[in-house]
């Protein structure tokens, strides 16, 4: 039996002792009632530790192996001087725009097979070369130009490229797991479809929590996981027959599970209300992203999860003003009308393909400011504090009620450098003082 003494800590603005015995609370008293060694907290605010309910964490692992792809002029140097892998290949993440195909990749580097991937995740555009080792490509993903020849722009088709390219192995995730304790993050939802049972284990090498959306129905999550909603993609660049998404939906309720469904359309956003008034709702369904939604939509999103990702806005919202109508503007990343309508709301990050630091997530659902400093839909901010709660949810509950320290609660706790009105007034990461999940520090304090 261990014990673990934070002494006067603010817990729910008061400040008190906590004892941690077995991975759980086990105490809670006025601050400097328990004696003997205790790692003093001055004051500062303990919270129940964040939970991102939407990430890629083989994508994240990965991108930090690769080249930043994000500036068009300066690519031809970025991509020459990027170091390839055991293997030659130069991988590249954050393409910002639409109008990359082989002969274009080609032109910025054509001497070692390239592969650069669109921010959104969506889309790979490979060079000449790289093309070239695929072997018969005979995924439906695969563009094809008039006269049938492939142009090198490949959608939707990660598993199937990633089973042609040299093999390289599953990216090690221990420093990632060890970043995201950093931010204090104690539990995540990987959000990666179709998950195959390898990637699957290697998930849970992060020390957070693991929900899984990718497993398929009727399997099991590896030991140290645990299976969440069914993952859905309606994809952007097609959308699913209504009658195969209706099926789809009923398999997962059938097999006791929600589904989590991608959405970033409006014509998408349609299409899953339909589907579920058909194929009827289940108590863990869930809208992911949610990224344009009308108006008049938002009242047939009661008794759904939105998985949101402001931080998107402070990432590239100065581009979303630019590309998507002005007229929608005002639908991009709802939180505070869908609050308002009475939807549960969870932030998350999508990361890599939005930012990983949920402070920044915070920060950005506050002031909806874009890159270049203007706000986009001002009437949807939240307040730091809603903000802050909408990433304390329990796993298998985004937008429920936040996690509280309370006697019994498991020890998935963060340690604060302040009280908490004080950090909520410029939320960041350095904020973070010390991360214990399960009663054991995986980050600072000790």
């Amino acid at each position: 039996m261990t014990d673990l003494v934070l002494r006067d800590a603010e817990v729910d603005g008061t400040r008190v002792d906590v004892r941690v015995r077995d991975g759980v609370v086990a105490a809670l008293t006025p601050a400097g009632t328990i004696p003997g060694p205790a790692v003093d907290c001055g004051g500062a605010a303990v919270l129940p530790g964040l939970v991102d309910h939407h990430v890629h964490l083989h994508a994240l692992a990965a991108a930090r192996r690769s080249v930043d792809c994000s500036d068009r002029a300066g690519l031809a140097a970025v991509l020459g001087a990027a170091p390839g892998d055991e293997h030659g290949w130069v991988r590249g993440t954050g393409y910002p725009g639409d109008d990359l195909d082989a002969r274009a990749v080609d032109a910025l580097h054509s001497a070692r097979p390239v592969r650069i991937q669109h921010r959104s995740g969506a889309l790979w555009v490979l060079n000449s070369r790289a093309l070239g080792t695929l072997g018969r490509l005979d995924h439906p993903g695969v563009e094809r130009a008039a006269d049938g020849t492939p142009t090198g722009r490949l959608f939707r088709a990660d598993d199937w490229l990633r089973a042609r390219l040299p093999r390289s192995g599953l990216p090690d995730l221990s420093a990632l797991g060890r970043e995201l304790a950093g931010y204090g993050i104690t539990a995540v939802t990987d959000a990666t479809p179709d998950l195959s049972p390898a990637a699957a284990r290697a998930l849970t090498a992060v020390p957070q929590r693991v929900t899984l959306l990718g497993i398929p129905i009727g399997a099991a999550a590896p030991p140290g996981a645990a299976v969440g909603p069914l993952k859905i993609v309606l994809a952007d660049s097609g959308l699913p027959p209504f009658d195969e998404l209706v099926a789809r939906i009923r398999a997962a309720h059938r097999g006791g599970r929600g589904v989590a469904v991608h959405s970033v359309t409006r014509e998408a956003s349609v299409l899953l209300v339909a589907a579920l008034d058909e194929a009827g709702r289940h108590p863990a369904d869930r809208v992911e992203h949610a990224a344009l939604v009308p108006k008049e939509l938002v009242p047939a999103l009661r008794g759904l999860a939105v998985v949101t990702q402001p931080g998107f806005l402070a990432h590239r919202g100065d581009l979303l003003r630019r590309e998507v109508p002005h007229d929608e503007h005002v639908d991009l990343y709802r939180c505070r009308s869908l609050l308002a309508a009475g939807v549960a709301l969870a932030l998350s990050s999508d990361a890599p393909y939005g930012p990983v630091d949920p402070w920044t997530v915070i920060t950005a659902a506050t002031t909806r400011r874009t890159p270049d400093g203007a706000p986009l839909g001002p009437d949807e901010t939240l307040g730091a504090r809603q903000a802050l709660e909408a990433y304390l949810a329990a796993p298998d509950d985004p937008g429920g009620p936040p996690r509280r320290v309370v006697l019994g609660a498991p020890a998935d706790l963060v340690l604060l450098h302040c009280p908490l009105d004080r950090a909520l007034t410029a939320p960041a990461a350095t904020a973070v003082r010390g991360t214990l999940i399960g009663g054991k520090w995986v980050h600072g304090a000790e």
